[in-house]
């Protein structure tokens, strides 16, 4: 059994220090020992929203690229992540949730050998096509309404695990309670919708909102929105990039203030650089001013890891360290309920990190087996 002593981030966001005993999952969690630790323990983080990473785009890479872009993600610390779609032709949408479940299960043969340790795949996030016309972001216009054949094709994809979906549309209340049924988790983005309508969604099943403020109807004062809905209490986690480019960390700190780092979910709604190749929607992106953009200045995603977005929310938002640690790993696999993700408990998957006093990554472990 391996032991790892430090600051140990618990489920509730507080922090204690101790030593963790672990194989492939967690034996063990003694508290109240060691209380000299510097060093953070803290769940493997788990991002609900890539796009890409570097040369990778998930909308055009084969299944094996995928499987590379899950070693090097492990490597800055992401154990868990969701190869995300955007708004396409329906045709192109399910060649790409082919590709992610033949990646998904060569990651799991992989899994076995301890000289191959990677992100595991844990379905598809497909945020569209039922997005809202009016707020498409850096989304082509292939927007649809989520009912009839549409709905019954996305619907049937292969390791569908999340869609972000706009709730004004028609027949979205019912797509969100039909999708939610056999486990699929609703968030709600790219959207014009009213408070009333998002608070309606949420009551049929929606579990969140993507990327809180980023592709919504502005925050109103008198005619609150979408974005409303997200800052108050709610069973839907509120997703933010935490990028400081995408939201300003002064409107990150309110959010935090306003929900609590219980419900928050870090995502980093990242884009790969350098993958044009006229096949991607997002081809054509670079940065610039800290963030990805299309060339006519609209943001389209971010250039961080989870592990910047864990350093903007302690440094510059106010939280703590446990605190960011719940907000990247544990509210993550409550939003798609996993039970045995996100958490430093006895029985758990041994997905661990260890940080430094200065939130430097100093060692991964997935399944309990330490990257090189």
């Amino acid at each position: 059994m391996k032991r790892l002593r430090g600051l140990i981030a618990r489920a509730d966001g507080s922090t204690v220090a101790g030593v963790v005993g672990f194989g492939k999952t967690i034996e063990s969690v003694e508290a109240g020992v060691g209380v000299d630790a510097i060093d953070y323990i803290v769940p493997g983080f788990i991002d609900l929203q890539v796009n890409g990473r570097g040369g990778i785009d998930v909308m055009n890479a084969t299944a094996s690229a995928l499987c590379e872009l899950s070693t090097e993600l492990a490597r800055e610390g992401t154990t868990a992540w969701l190869p995300t779609a955007i708004t396409s032709p329906l045709e192109r949408i399910e060649a790409v949730a082919a590709n992610i479940s033949e990646a998904t299960a060569e990651a799991i043969a992989k899994a076995a050998d301890t000289q191959h340790i990677a992100s595991a795949i844990l379905g598809m996030h497909l945020e569209g096509p039922f997005i809202s016309a009016a707020r498409l972001g850096a989304h082509p216009a292939h927007n649809l309404e989520p009912r009839g054949a549409a709905l019954e094709r996305v619907a049937a994809l292969p390791g569908l695990r999340m869609i972000t979906l706009a709730p004004e549309l028609n027949g979205a209340l019912e797509a969100v309670a039909d999708l939610s049924a056999p486990g699929v988790t609703v968030s709600l983005g790219h959207t014009d919708a009213s408070l009333e309508q998002a608070q309606a969604a949420v009551a049929a099943g929606a579990r969140m909102f993507t990327h809180t403020f980023n592709a919504m109807a502005p925050l109103d004062h008198r005619n609150p929105t979408a974005a409303a809905a997200a800052m108050l209490p709610s069973r839907a986690w509120a997703a933010v990039i935490a990028d400081g480019v995408h939201v300003h960390p002064a409107i990150l700190r309110l959010l935090y203030l306003g929900r609590g780092a219980g419900g928050i979910c870090l995502t980093t709604d990242r884009v790969a650089i350098g993958a044009a190749d006229g096949a991607s929607p997002l081809g054509s992106a670079t940065v610039a001013g800290g963030a990805a953009r299309m060339p006519d200045g609209r943001l389209a995603g971010s250039v961080i890891s989870m592990l910047d977005a864990v350093r903007i929310m302690v440094e510059q938002a106010g939280a703590s360290v446990g605190e960011a640690a719940l907000m990247a790993a544990t509210n993550p696999a409550r939003v798609l309920g996993l039970g045995e993700r996100g958490r430093i408990e006895a029985g758990a998957i041994a997905d661990l990190l260890v940080l430094g006093p200065r939130l430097e990554l100093k060692a991964v472990f997935v399944d309990g087996c330490e990257l090189a």
